[in-house]
């Protein structure tokens, strides 16, 4: 039967995307793995790979279409000897058409003349009856996912598809092995649900702010995908994850004069570090120094990090990327320097793949090259806090001999979510943070 291609949901935060480009067209024969259309994400462009094989039949989502919804048939595949007319009319139109919707026309079928025997076992031969679990519910698995599960004797309810919409594809059952015959589980009776909690009051509706500024003049701003994200994530923090806030003034003159010296000894390599290299830097080894902090908060536990993965914020034209630095503890200043050229030039330009900015369990947000001298930055979920940095100020200060002089101070500011690190764990980071940025050297070793 024929195989429905559905919009793939590309991010962990995608509902929706405008499907940009084409690279088959109707008639073409494609392959697990061939790229078949260009789609826009709410952070990027991203090249879609077929997980089936088979022939386009038929293209059901133009391209430079806006808003196509995760799980929206886009196009048809057809497998050896079926045709364009195999295509249920409702996927022909764009309409996708679930078992459930079959089911509900089934009663009307009895209706019709009745079929000779002749014909019926014509008919049961063409069209096999979908594989269902035990609760009648369908199972979905593209052409080949069936016929290799049928060739090695697979039960395919016992196999979690990979596919779009958990469909079973070709590599979930390419390596199953066929399980030994054993009694199903009880299903175990569900609670019954809890009384829902009274929804907290919404804000004025659009149409409301609007008549609130009738007669002023203004201009409507349609929000994208990356807006619209940025907004539901960022309200989501606000409200879910209990902040709380540690400041420090660190003095940085001897991360100057540091830099400067390395700086004039790289430039035959052609490397400049800027003083948020050192940022990345110091934060890394110190999430290796104080390991309780370098976590995640994963809903019902919380998951400690070997690596220092930091994240760091970079805005763009119509939002932010906040690319992560992998290893970074485990990497040289000129190597991190390489690596955020890299991700910060490629986020401009909404290039950079999912693994490139998912993950991580610490972020820096630097709007010292602002002028902002501190500010509170908004954790990213699920991480366990994110620096805020400030611009580098000369300040008096009161020297360790107890004499006033002068001294270029950056204020930063540590958000910290309390699920995941207490108050003297976070301060604990923010010391050794501070620490290695008032000794750098101390890096290099």
């Amino acid at each position: 039967m024929p195989t429905e291609i559905l919009m793939p949901a590309l991010s962990p935060t995608m509902e929706e995307g405008t499907l940009a480009k084409w690279l088959v067209k109707e008639g073409d024969t494609v392959s697990s793995g061939d790229l078949i259309a260009e789609i826009e994400t709410d952070k990027a462009t991203m090249e879609f790979e077929a997980v089936d094989e088979g022939v386009v039949g038929k293209i059901l989502i133009a391209e430079g279409s806006e808003g196509v919804k995760v799980n929206t048939p886009i196009a048809v595949l057809l497998e050896d000897g079926e045709s364009a007319d195999d295509i249920p009319s409702a996927a022909a139109n764009g309409t996708p058409a679930p078992a459930a919707e079959a089911a509900k026309d089934a009663p009307a079928a009895k209706s019709e003349a009745p079929k000779d025997d002749a014909a019926a076992k014509a008919e049961a031969k063409a069209a096999p009856a979908a594989p269902q679990g035990a609760d009648g519910s369908r199972i979905f698995a593209s052409p080949l996912a069936r016929r290799i599960a049928a060739d090695k004797g697979l039960d395919l309810t016992q196999i979690t598809g990979s596919g779009p919409k958990g469909r079973i594809v070709k590599a979930d059952v390419i390596d199953a092995k066929a399980p030994a015959a054993q009694a199903p589980a009880a299903a175990a009776s569900a609670p019954a649900s809890a009384p829902a909690a009274a929804a907290a009051p919404a804000g004025p509706s659009a149409d409301q702010v609007a008549r609130m500024y009738e007669g002023r003049a203004y201009e409507e701003v349609k929000l994208d995908g990356m807006r619209k994200t940025i907004a539901a994530r960022l309200t989501e923090a606000k409200q879910q994850v209990p902040h709380f806030y540690l400041r420090r003034d660190i003095q940085l003159d001897a991360l100057l004069k540091f830099r400067g010296d390395l700086n004039k000894q790289l430039e035959g390599r052609g490397v400049k570090l800027s003083v948020n290299d050192f940022i990345i830097k110091a934060c890394a080894l110190a999430l290796q120094a104080v390991p309780d902090a370098n976590a995640v908060w994963a809903g019902d536990r919380v998951l400690k990090m070997k690596a220092s993965d930091v994240a760091v914020a970079v805005a763009i034209e119509g939002g932010l990327f906040t690319p992560v630095l992998q290893d970074s503890d485990t990497k040289s200043l000129s190597a991190l320097s390489a690596e955020m050229k890299d991700l910060a030039a490629r986020a401009r330009d909404r290039k950079l793949a999912p693994h490139e900015y998912q993950g991580g369990s610490f972020a820096i947000s630097n709007l010292g090259m602002f002028g902002i001298d501190n500010f509170d930055a908004v954790i990213n979920p699920p991480h366990g806090a994110i620096l805020a940095v400030g611009a580098g100020v000369k300040k008096p200060i009161v020297g360790k001999d107890g004499e006033l002089a002068v001294a270029t101070v950056m204020s930063v500011t540590l958000s910290v979510d309390h699920r995941v690190i207490d108050g003297a764990l976070g301060a604990e980071l923010l010391n050794a943070i501070k620490d290695n940025l008032e000794n750098p050297m101390v890096m290099l070793a």
